[in-house]
């Protein structure tokens, strides 16, 4: 039987040739890499869009808002969608993607969910509703933001409840059925530094597979991904950049389906000396940002926020213009490798017991799952033949390890696990990348070790991860 290993960043099968002890099994379930891999490409191909942050900050003159603001505030006159995008269209972006509810937790749409919306506002009337329709209107593809991160409705570090997940699971469900083909859905406040929920409070593999199982084709990209390396896909299905907080590309790198974002404006959301202020240089946003980032696989989405009337202010509107006349979608990008699809489960071995043969100086073996990608196990250059080991204390099942490299330096080694009798094989042979995918048949053990055979220089780990991957 054959066992493939694989590559988060790119797809090795048929250029090496590795030993085989188990059968793989498919990626995830209801999961295609090859449809994947194309909505990948189709999003890559949209090249240029727009991000329209409009909500309850725009009345505030703040991103983060009063989590008790008064929904009272919100009542945008003379909102136009068309207008938006009109101006879209008028600089060649391919999309639109409305901040249907951010990290103070307003609705902006008619939810069933709660009663801090729209529709206890003095406006009262669906806005998700006018940019959807809007935006086909004039050829353009939608897509939606929501946050996980919500102030109002206290879910955040400490005080998640059942409750709170199930209204995710609710407005997430609202949001994919009520207003047609959403082509991708951008998630915000998880496992960040400043939201502080992890994966595990909110359940992502829970969130994933409801959004593919209402809209199959819709894909899911996570802002908070940076600290993850960027030749993987972890809970993601586009790698992300925040350009604005410093998130860049790294020279070199491989190519992957990327989106990098950044405001027209000083900020996100409105604030008052907008219509005063010049927005960024047309030119320098289209010759040092889009064209460099497009020929890299990677999609920009540039923000335009509306004002408290609900219209995009005129030097706005002038500068997206202008952007028009610089840039003209080319069509297709660089064709993508093929990938597997994305990590989406809770890692088993975050913080658990970790062993290892003797280690360099300080950098001793619980660096290698502490959920850092910047610390790592390093072996002592006197060992010749180094090891290292998650100890799970009682017997569990799992069907999936990555070992990641700050640096590619392991090439070959063995990876086995504790039956309770005896140490099982899973994979004995060569894999060079940094990133080292494997999947396989759901196996039960209470330990799962790493042998290292051949390496480069002193063999380090950064971050050795297990998952029970449902397929």
């Amino acid at each position: 039987m054959l066992f493939r290993p694989y590559s988060l960043a790119v797809f090795l099968l048929l250029c090496l040739a590795w030993p085989t002890l188990l059968p793989a099994q498919p990626t995830t379930a209801g999961s295609s890499a090859a449809n994947l891999g194309q909505l990948q490409q189709q999003f890559v191909d949209l090249r240029f869009g727009m991000f329209i942050h409009f909500n309850i900050p725009t009345y505030m003159d703040q991103d983060w808002p009063d989590p008790e603001a008064s929904p009272a505030l919100f009542n945008p006159k003379k909102l136009n969608a068309t207008q938006w995008a009109k101006a879209a269209k008028s600089a060649n972006m391919s999309y639109g993607c409305l901040t249907t509810k951010h990290h103070s937790g307003f609705c902006i749409w008619d939810t069933k969910s709660t009663d801090y919306s729209v529709m206890n506002s003095p406006y009262k009337k669906d806005v998700v509703r006018q940019f959807t329709d809007a935006f086909r209107a004039n050829g353009l593809k939608v897509m939606l933001y929501y946050s996980i991160l919500d102030t109002h409705h206290k879910l955040r570090p400490n005080q998640i409840t059942p409750a709170h997940i199930a209204m995710i699971k609710t407005q997430l469900t609202e949001l994919l059925t009520n207003y047609g083909k959403i082509e991708a859905l951008i998630i915000d406040g998880w496992d960040a530094p400043w939201s502080r929920i992890s994966y595990d409070d909110v359940p992502f593999e829970d969130i994933y597979t409801l959004v593919k199982s209402l809209q199959p084709d819709c894909l899911v990209m996570d802002l908070n991904g940076a600290k993850y390396p960027a030749e993987g896909l972890y809970y993601t299905d586009i790698k992300t950049y925040e350009m604005g907080a410093g998130q860049r590309l790294a020279p070199g790198s491989k190519r992957m389906p990327s989106l990098a974002c950044l405001p027209i404006n000083s900020a996100w959301f409105w604030k008052t000396d907008f219509p005063t202020v010049p927005v960024r240089d047309p030119a320098k946003l289209v010759n040092e940002t889009l064209v460099p980032l497009n020929e890299n696989s990677c999609n920009f989405i540039l923000n335009v926020a509306p004002n408290r009337d609900g219209l995009i202010d005129e030097n706005a509107l002038a500068g997206l213009k202008e952007i028009g006349k610089l840039w003209k979608n080319a069509g297709p990008t660089t064709k993508l490798s093929a990938l597997e699809p994305p990590i989406i489960a809770s890692n088993l071995a975050k913080n658990q017991a970790a062993n290892s043969s003797w280690s360099d100086d300080m950098n001793i073996m619980d660096f290698a799952n502490d959920d850092d990608y910047h610390s790592s196990w390093q072996s002592n250059k006197t060992v010749k033949q180094p090891w290292y080991e998650i100890d799970f204390k009682n017997e569990r099942s799992f069907n999936t390890i990555v070992v990641a490299e700050q640096k590619a330096n392991i090439t070959d080694y063995a990876l086995e696990y504790w039956n309770g009798v005896a140490w099982k094989p899973l994979f004995n042979g060569t894999n060079s990348t940094s990133i080292k995918l494997h999947r396989f048949s759901r196996v039960w053990g209470s330990k799962v070790r790493m042998r290292i055979d051949r390496y480069d220089h002193q063999p380090s780990i950064a971050e050795f991860q297990v998952f029970d991957e449902r397929r």
